[in-house]
């Protein structure tokens, strides 16, 4: 440990955002980063807890604390502040294939498990992730390395978000050929169309798929299984395949007046904005358009937050995001002590920005929509709320609906960012694997192998819908597994 008493002699400085009137006016990425040497003083704050809760990864109360990928955090802090960002890159690379993408939008689990942040700001790993892995970028350390021998075995990944693109990066450099084939027109599943520009630039992503195709991944675009490629092909010409098309059948909103013209799924909303954006920045209108329109976005989560955000930039009338479950406290309550996940109130870049725009936090708590209101036409033209309020019945908090309580929002443009269900079953079905009742794909316990011989599955898909570093997790273990039946035998880590 190169400064033991960093974290008593420098604050946290996070890195420096735009204006939310600033950001507003573009679709790029709007954090700054910080100079080098202000970084290292960041990094020395990194202490010697004895217990690094940052890397366990663990749950607890049902919530992940720490990193689910064991990123070996204190490690690269400390190389990071002694200037051997080198080191510090090989020691993150070990555990992570795509730190550029991570550094950008976890929720930084690592952060929320820093013994720091008992009494204190917690390390900015996050930021110092980001500083190592665009270090290495900038200059030439992450240079093309194809596998010098090849094994002579053919994998096929379905589907370009994380968790393929983890087991293809890992499955490649251990030899294997593998193809991805990705029913979009560009590679990244999530990560290209899922997450907006001003979160994850598109370019960074192409970076990455760029770097793997020069290492021999061969990605194979505009290819829907069942309609452009069939299953039994696949199965034949493959030594063994993964699924890894995510969970993307979203979950609906069964209020009345639901058919009406103008409310979207946020999937849709998000991709046809990031479609045309990178075809011809949002010149043609060939995307789903808030501009001058009062939008209600109902879902609290990140998604919500990102269509909130992206509601803004297209210059919107209004925007309102339906939130059912009451507003979190501010602070730890007695109940979630450290290092469980912090469930505490966060105000997100989206809900910065339209607080900054409208002058109010655009949140409403413990409300739901009851009715859509169509015009004559069966647009929409309006939403009726309720207010709820929670009550513990066979200990689960159960919403009722507050009487008189029923409120009527303008509203030209619904936007439903609720979850989602599971994976689309068309896949499933079409292989031949079992999925559970919620339609996940099944496996044993620790496992990634479906019922049907050579094919495995990843990420959502198997897991149900979670965040990015979970889905790098999945398709690190997958490729784990799928070397070992493979090979006999494997030299991969398996990541509990």
């Amino acid at each position: 440990m190169g400064k033991p008493t960093g974290f008593l002699e420098f604050n946290r400085v996070d890195c420096p955002a735009q204006s939310p009137e600033e950001r507003i006016q573009h679709w790029n990425e709007f954090h700054q980063p910080l100079p080098l040497e202000q970084r290292k003083e960041q990094a020395s704050r990194c202490m010697d807890c004895g217990v690094p809760f940052c890397q366990n990864g663990q749950i607890l109360c049902g919530m992940l604390s720490g990193c689910p990928l064991h990123n070996l955090i204190p490690e690269w802090n400390d190389l990071l502040y002694q200037g051997k960002i080198e080191q510090a890159l090989a020691r993150l690379l070990m555990t992570n294939n795509f730190p550029e993408f991570t550094s950008r939008v976890c929720p930084a689990l690592c952060e929320k498990a820093c013994t720091c942040s008992i009494y204190d700001n917690p390390v900015s790993v996050r930021d110092n992730e980001y500083t190592i892995i665009e270090y290495g970028f900038a200059n030439d350390l992450l240079k093309s390395t194809p596998p010098t021998v090849r094994s002579n075995k053919k994998i096929a990944v379905i589907g370009s978000g994380p968790a393929g693109l983890a087991c293809a990066d890992t499955l490649n450099h251990r030899g294997h050929s593998v193809t991805v084939y990705e029913r979009s027109d560009r590679a990244g599943g999530l990560l290209m169309y899922g997450i907006p520009n001003m979160k994850l630039e598109k370019t960074i992503v192409e970076r990455r798929t760029n770097l793997m195709q020069e290492e021999g991944v061969e990605f194979v675009l505009n290819c829907e299984v069942g309609k452009d490629i069939s299953a039994e092909q696949l199965l034949q010409n493959y030594d063994a395949i993964i699924l890894a098309c995510g969970a993307s059948h979203p979950r609906d909103i069964t209020a009345d007046g639901r058919d009406a013209d103008g409310i979207f799924f946020a999937v849709d909303f998000l991709k046809s904005t990031t479609k045309s954006l990178l075809d011809n920045h949002l010149q043609e209108g060939t995307f789903i358009s808030a501009k001058d329109k009062h939008v209600v976005v109902i879902g609290g989560g990140d998604t919500g937050n990102d269509c909130v955000g992206t509601a803004v930039r297209h210059g919107c009338a209004s925007v309102v995001q339906l939130e059912m479950m009451p507003k979190l406290p501010d602070s730890r309550a007695e109940d979630n002590p450290f290092p469980e996940y912090p469930r505490i109130c966060k105000t997100d870049y989206g809900q910065e920005e339209a607080t900054a725009i409208f002058g109010h936090d655009p949140r409403l708590y413990q409300t739901t929509v009851k009715e859509f209101i169509k015009d004559d036409s069966g647009k929409l033209c309006g939403v009726k709320t309720v207010k709820l309020h929670f009550e513990k019945e066979n200990g689960r908090l159960i919403p009722h609906e507050i009487e008189g309580s029923e409120e009527i929002l303008p509203c030209e443009l619904c936007l439903i960012a609720v979850g989602f269900l599971g994976c689309e079953t068309n896949i499933p079905e079409m292989f031949g694997v079992s999925v559970d009742d919620r339609t996940n794909v099944k496996t044993a316990p620790d496992s990634h192998a479906t019922d049907i011989p050579k094919v495995f599955t990843a990420g959502d898909m198997h897991i149900g819908q979670s965040l990015v570093v979970r889905a790098i997790k999945e398709g690190k273990n997958v490729a784990t597994e799928v070397d070992a039946f493979l090979m006999g035998y494997t030299n991969l880590p398996f990541v509990k």
